[in-house]
């Protein structure tokens, strides 16, 4: 069987080095006009895979210096999982990652937290990955892969978090979720070349990606104002049937703040709103902070001001950010009318 290798420095194929041009999308206004090239992504040309033994079974090893409780929660076994791994002790790892799911106390974004970006606690990495190989089948061993990508992720180890996709896909137990924590990550750091190459990884290792991944690298270019790119990325959603959600929305309201095109943003709120989709609290952040962008103070307050009444968290956040942001600008006609409107809603300042 070919084994394959997943990296980030692919040689390119020739029918990849001049991806074709997609016409603007149809869905935003303020992106019918322009023409884009699609950020295809690149194929990976050579592979090659890495296998890990699956074969164990975890035994109890033994007294722990912490008594289990009658009732064991997430934070006592992640303590457990920290102190077993910060010593190397596998076996132990190993054990805890399978009794804790059958007690019923999930892993969580600390369950990993003894990984580091040193080179001692790295050093413990292939080990630990062969130990996660033979977890229990299912969702014990799924959701430990998932959260050691997620952590590997957070101290910038993205080629050490392939290694465990390759990992999983021998196992049989990828899916998109699986690289939503990659993807963001490089979008984040706007590597938009290889957030694409992982899109690639994702085709060859048998994943569709989903509308998930490919809003992360919507929102990176429409932080960016790449209104383009942003264009051919929701035409590229559309054409593979996956449907905009709220966080595509979500973007495409940044996109058009960034560029100060605000009616745009509010068009697309308003089309949310219609459509009975439910409206992220950023989304009125990004249409504050655009209309204040082009110095909107007064629409800005009646703004929120319209949007009031329906929500009492949003009230709290938009209000709030409207006041803060209007007092730093100087503005304190406007700010004393919002904290004014704040008192009366009964909401703090």
């Amino acid at each position: 069987m070919p084994t394959t290798n997943f990296s980030l420095n692919p040689r390119l194929s020739p029918q990849h080095q001049n991806p074709p041009s997609l016409r603007p999308c149809s869905v935003m206004s303020i992106l019918r006009k322009l023409n884009t090239k699609s950020p295809n992504p690149q194929f990976i040309s050579s592979l090659f895979f890495t296998r890990f033994s699956s074969s164990a079974q975890y035994v109890d090893p033994g007294p722990f210096e912490d008594p289990f409780p009658d009732e064991p929660t997430s934070s006592y076994y992640d303590h457990q999982v920290f102190k077993a791994g910060r010593n190397g002790d596998m076996a132990t790892v190993g054990y805890l990652l399978n009794k804790r799911i059958k007690d019923g106390c999930f892993n969580t974004t600390k369950t990993f937290s003894f990984i580091t970006n040193t080179d001692s606690s790295l050093s413990i990495l292939d080990p630990l990955i062969q130990t996660l190989s033979r977890l229990d089948k299912g969702i014990t061993r799924k959701q430990a892969f998932d959260l050691l990508i997620a952590r590997l992720c957070k101290i910038e180890r993205i080629e050490d978090s392939l290694r465990v996709v390759q990992t999983m896909m021998e196992k049989g137990e990828l899916n998109a979720a699986t690289f939503h924590p990659i993807v963001n990550a490089l979008a984040k750091k706007k590597k938009m070349e290889e957030a694409w190459r992982v899109v690639d990884i994702m085709r060859v290792a048998g994943v569709k990606p989903d509308v998930t991944a490919y809003n992360y690298l919507l929102t990176a270019y429409c932080s960016e104002s790449k209104l383009r790119e942003a264009s051919a990325m929701v035409k590229k959603i559309e054409e593979e049937g996956l449907g905009a959600d709220l966080r595509t929305y979500d973007a495409l309201v940044l996109g058009a703040c960034r560029v100060g095109k605000v009616e745009g943003g509010l068009m697309l709120l308003r089309n949310m709103m219609d459509a009975g989709i439910s409206v992220m609290y950023s989304t009125h952040t990004h249409l504050i902070n655009g209309m204040l962008s082009i110095r909107y103070y007064d629409g800005a307050v009646r703004f929120v001001k319209a949007c009031g009444g329906r929500d009492a968290m949003l009230d709290q956040e938009s209000f709030g950010v409207l006041a803060n942001k209007l007092v730093r600008l100087g503005r304190e006609v406007e700010a004393m009318v919002v904290l004014s409107e704040m008192k009366k809603r009964g909401l703090s300042f």
